[in-house]
């Protein structure tokens, strides 16, 4: 049998191409948006009973990206960040601009797909849909912390993770990730392994506040929950220090996007 070689070609065919109102790279948003794919018709029988499946891996071609770099500063992120190797990254630029982006899917349409959350421009061209498997799911993977630098664009990743784990946009969402926001300010990572997590609360807070901080209950033990429909209260422990954090008002509406953190909670710190 032969063997491959790094001289050997590789020919690859796009499936399709993106269609979306993201026109310039500095209008994609890291949490994506709503955007239409479209399937050439030659491949449309690929698609068959796609529909069975909510969440879809989308393999892109970034085909205005810059080949030539293998080390980057995330600085979409935050520029304050180190340097990264670009295979430890989602890099958009790197030697072989393959893309992989999870995407709910919203609706299927003859050879069209709506989905929701990819970050593409208009016109990339589609390699491949794969469906996402529920073994796929590492609850709580080892990662570096790339913080990012404005507080709200921390509060959208927040949003984005609670709606992938929650699956519904209820008030104890949205306090949930306000919360999550406070944590995070105070202590940093909430998926460190030294952060502890206790609720007080309805399910939906506990749910919330679990997907966002991936604590378990073992193998550490990260996680304790009392139900309770009277009080929202969340405890967070590391490293000798505890920020205790209670609702004062259900959150309404927009109130959950602008309000000061000292209007929502009482905020108690001890370091």
């Amino acid at each position: 049998m032969a063997s491959f070689n790094e001289t050997d070609m590789i020919t690859i065919k796009p499936v399709g191409v993106v269609r979306s109102d993201f026109k310039a790279l500095d209008q994609v948003p890291l949490t994506g948006g709503s955007s239409l794919i479209e399937i050439f018709p030659e491949y449309k029988d690929g698609l068959l009973r796609i529909e069975e499946n909510s969440h879809l891996w989308i393999q892109l071609w970034f085909h205005k990206a810059n080949r030539d770099i293998l080390r980057v500063v995330p600085v979409k992120v935050n520029p304050n960040l180190p340097e990264y190797g670009v295979f430890c990254l989602r890099a958009f630029n790197r030697p072989n601009p393959i893309a992989l982006s999870l995407v709910r899917l919203e609706r299927v349409e003859d050879n069209l797909l709506w989905v929701s959350g990819l970050d593409a421009l208009d016109d990339t061209p589609v390699l491949d849909i794969k469906p996402y498997y529920e073994q796929e799911i590492v609850f709580s993977p080892v990662t570096p912390y790339l913080r990012p630098l404005k507080r709200e664009m921390r509060q959208a990743i927040f949003m984005k993770q609670a709606l992938l784990h929650h699956q519904e946009k209820c008030a104890d969402l949205l306090l949930g990730v306000r919360m999550a926001l406070v944590a995070d300010d105070y202590l940093g990572h909430l998926n460190s392994r030294e952060l502890k997590v206790s609720v007080n609360g309805p399910p939906c807070l506990a749910d919330v506040l679990q997907g966002l901080s991936n604590a378990r209950l073992a193998n550490p033990p990260r996680f304790k929950y009392v139900e309770n429909h009277d009080l929202r209260q969340s405890i967070w422990e590391k490293n000798g220090s505890t920020l205790r954090i209670t609702a004062r008002l259900p959150v309404v509406g927009d109130e959950f996007f602008y309000a000061d953190d000292r209007k929502l909670f009482t905020i108690e710190f001890k370091g």
